[in-house]
């Protein structure tokens, strides 16, 4: 099992790495492969009516008049170890992890994404837990009994929730529970301030994301369930007189488990990356707000910073679902 742990944290690391190499690629070599030269890249870092003072800073503080090589280079050493930058007289240092400074708001993007992390987190983990326990529940029950009105019900609901856009559901529920029905806050709160305010300010925004993921798990836990029960392991288990208890849980769902972990890691991991289109309506100042702000701005060392911040969570999410497997499934391990 640690043989398997540490060939997975360095695949983890390598694929780090080249998403890394990826994201260097499309934002400083792609634009000079089309034509573009330091002095354009520079000016798109620092808005309009640009003066060749500031030109020529950013240049020498992105490194665009540099080689390739030691682009990337002090870029990756920024992330590890930090960077400064040079106005003047004056000496900005950005702490590790660097991803950037934004030379529109002279800020590190760093701290501003450490602050909004906590929302977005908050979002995407509570959600999980509603979407996963709720999908799987519906989705087991379903398998057990097919064609029953529990299933047909059940899953039209789910065709529903797959099939209504989250700026539909979003604001519906802002409109009964926000407004009509003040049942729920509209103001965000940390939850080391207020537990009780924080949850009671999210829930409308839960429930909405998890309709949307719910009615994905319970249909891929009924059509994973309905093929596993089916199998001999199954009939033996039975055979041998095992409560139908141990049956469906033991057995019957920890071999349907894998395509839910699956899909879970990935679903998990692009929401922390900035669940966008839930925190714009929900007027969460989250990380995926801030990538609509750097959009709009065109200030790209906060789309970049948002861009590595999203496939550090993938990455990682999926490390976790690995590891699972192996949880799951002595298979993978001896494998």
């Amino acid at each position: 099992m640690i043989s398997y742990i540490v060939r997975r944290l360095i695949a983890a690391v390598i694929l780090l790495l080249v998403v890394t190499a990826v994201t260097f690629a499309i934002f400083f070599l792609l634009p000079r492969l089309a034509g573009q030269t330091a002095d354009q890249l520079a000016q798109q870092y620092i808005g309009k009516s640009p003066s060749a003072a500031d030109v020529a800073a950013v240049k020498h503080n992105l490194g665009l008049d540099q080689p390739v090589y030691l682009q990337y280079w002090h870029f990756i050493k920024g992330i590890v170890s930090g960077a400064s930058y040079q106005f003047g007289p004056t000496t900005l240092h950005c702490d590790a992890p660097c991803f950037g400074y934004s030379f529109k708001n002279h800020v590190a993007v760093w701290p501003e994404l450490s602050e909004r992390l906590p929302i977005t987190g908050s979002l995407a983990l509570g959600a999980a837990v509603i979407w996963l326990l709720s999908g799987v529940t519906v989705g087991v029950i379903s398998a057990l009994k097919p064609g029953s009105v529990f299933d047909r019900s059940f899953m039209g609901v789910a065709l529903a929730g797959v099939s209504l856009p989250m700026f539909f559901t979003g604001q519906l529920a802002l409109l009964l529970f926000t407004y009509q029905w003040p049942i729920f806050g509209r103001t965000y709160v940390p939850f080391t301030e207020n537990p009780a305010q924080w949850a009671n300010t999210l829930i409308p925004a839960w429930c909405s994301l998890a309709l949307l993921y719910s009615a994905i798990y319970a249909r891929l836990t009924r059509s994973g369930m309905l093929e596993t029960m089916n199998e001999d392991f199954i009939r033996t288990a039975r055979a041998k007189g095992l409560p139908e208890r141990t049956v469906v849980g033991r057995h019957g769902l920890r071999a349907a488990l894998t395509p839910i972990i699956t899909v879970f890691g990935m679903d998990l991991g692009l929401l922390l990356g900035g669940a966008v289109i839930t925190e714009k309506v929900f007027s969460l100042h989250g990380i995926g707000e801030y990538a609509v702000q750097g959009i709009t701005d065109n200030d790209l060392p906060k789309v970049l910073g948002v861009t590595l911040l999203a496939a550090f969570f993938v990455v990682l999410c999926n490390l976790l679902v690995d590891l699972l497997y192996a949880a799951a499934d002595p298979r993978v391990r001896l494998s």
